[in-house]
């Protein structure tokens, strides 16, 4: 995800037009971030920082299959990213914003269990 105020400056958008692209920006955010297990997805990485594919299918009790297409959609957003090292895969965290947001949520409603 790029950020809408960079682009914005290029663009030279109106206050109303970039409130407009940053909430869209934000609404699609929020959106892949709705699923539960895409949720914890990310967690499990911020915790660990980097995951096989193999260890986050332990992780979550989900297939392979259904953690690839999970995986799929938090990487076309541009959430996480991986490394192959031979036929490994290793998943990251592979924007900031998100990481902050998680920690946020997760002090708001996950705090007694920290």
């Amino acid at each position: 995800m790029t950020s809408t105020v960079a682009k914005s400056r290029a663009n030279k958008l109106t206050p109303d037009q970039l409130l407009a692209k940053q909430a869209e920006e934000v609404s699609r955010l929020l959106n892949v971030l709705a699923n539960e297990n895409r949720l914890l997805i990310v967690c499990h990485l911020m915790m660990k920082n980097e995951m096989k594919v193999g260890e986050l299918v332990d992780a979550l009790s989900l297939s392979q299959s259904a953690l690839s297409q999970h995986l799929t959609k938090l990487r076309d957003e541009g959430l996480v990213e991986f490394r192959r090292e031979s036929q490994t895969l290793y998943y990251r965290i592979a924007d900031s914003r998100v990481t902050k947001l998680v920690k946020v949520l997760k002090k708001l409603y996950c705090d007694d269990f920290s």
